[in-house]
């Protein structure tokens, strides 16, 4: 007789990580539920963001700005621009990461985040880098499609 081992219970599932591309520059998010700072009996669920930029490109790079589309489980949007992140525009040369965590709170126990960072290269073109839409999801509640 084969028994699950008692730490298999107790496993808690891993958070997923989502990734897009866009003309070599790589963008990954990893979302985390913060249980502590959220109060569902009030409405209010934070999660808590990993993001890495990986620069894949031949060109210097610079992050001069951001949009988000934070969207609820009850499909309200809300658009979030501004410079930078975190206070910063990171410079990436070729093969560069840059790394920083945020958060976003809602009034709901599901959502998706999705955006655009605005960059330049050293030679003064201006592009796009997709931010792939992720979920933000409660662990353990009952699923919406996001």
């Amino acid at each position: 007789n084969l028994k699950r081992p008692e730490s298999a219970a107790r496993r808690v599932p891993r958070p997923m990580t989502w990734q897009a591309e866009t003309r070599g520059v790589i963008v990954r998010v990893t979302p985390h539920y913060l249980a502590g700072q959220s109060q569902p009996d009030e409405h209010r669920f934070v999660w808590a963001y990993a993001i890495e930029i990986v620069n894949g490109t031949a060109d210097i790079i610079q992050l001069l700005a951001r949009h988000w589309i934070i969207t609820d489980a009850l499909g309200r949007v809300e658009e979030v621009e501004g410079p930078g992140v975190v206070g910063e525009t990171p410079v990436l040369a070729p093969g560069d990461a840059y790394s920083y965590a945020s958060g976003c709170p809602l009034t709901t126990s599901s959502g998706t985040m999705r955006g655009v960072y605005r960059m330049i290269t050293d030679g003064a073109e201006r592009f796009d880098v997709e931010i792939p839409e992720f979920s933000l999801d409660v662990p353990d509640a009952r699923r919406t499609v996001n």
